[in-house]
């Protein structure tokens, strides 16, 4: 691993080491938040998982009597039926923070009340009655699960940038940061032994002259 291109000073090794310390830290709290995040992000995918199934399987249901009711009807009054929603819904679109990630949450606010079936029920077959309530119930659904599908997606971004940022506190940050530490602390030690040497030298020197 390379070391960092910087002067070899006590005051320099006292920096590194407090960016040592401070790179450290973050290693562990980056680390700790990645566990939790993948610990959420898997609790959402089981919650996609099972939304995505269930709301598969009333779609699923809610087609299949539409198909019934248009082989038993006409097209034009199957269309003529629906053509005018009885029924009007706002959606409240705000955010959440989940672990440092602002997340969608969707609302449905529901005006008020009208007759669910926009169409006499003389005109058209129960099992467009039926497919019709189906998906009126499946809509609050279909918003959970676009909600947590977005959830997830988010999640899985942040979790992957929180490896990238672990990784390189890891592999490159720390390791350079050590070596560079090892490098000032074996240059300052060499330093000291050479100005003892002198020192020694010097003295010795001295204590010549003076028994001369």
């Amino acid at each position: 691993m390379a070391k960092l291109n910087v002067n070899p000073t006590r005051m320099e090794l006292r920096r590194l080491k407090t960016r040592l310390k401070t790179a450290t830290r973050g290693h562990k709290l980056l680390k700790d938040k990645s566990d939790e995040m993948i610990r959420r992000f898997m609790l959402y995918v089981r919650e996609n998982k099972r939304l995505r199934e269930e709301v598969e399987g009333e779609l699923q249901s809610a087609l299949g009597s539409f198909m019934l009711a248009r082989a038993v009807s006409s097209d034009a009054v199957i269309e003529e039926a629906i053509s005018l929603p009885a029924t009007k819904v706002k959606l409240n679109v705000s955010s959440q923070n989940v672990m440092s990630v602002e997340v969608p949450v969707f609302e449905i606010i529901e005006s008020d009340k009208s007759e669910l079936y926009p169409y006499s029920f003389a005109s058209v077959t129960s099992e467009l009655d039926g497919a019709v309530a189906s998906l009126s119930q499946l809509l609050p659904k279909l918003l959970k699960l676009a909600e947590v599908e977005k959830t997830c997606n988010m999640l899985a971004d942040e979790i992957e940038r929180n490896r990238r940022r672990v990784n390189a506190l890891e592999y490159v940050m720390i390791p350079q940061l050590e070596e560079t530490i090892k490098y000032i602390t074996m240059k300052l030690d060499e330093n000291e032994r050479g100005t003892i040497t002198r020192l020694m030298k010097v003295k010795s020197m001295l204590q010549a002259q003076a028994e001369d």
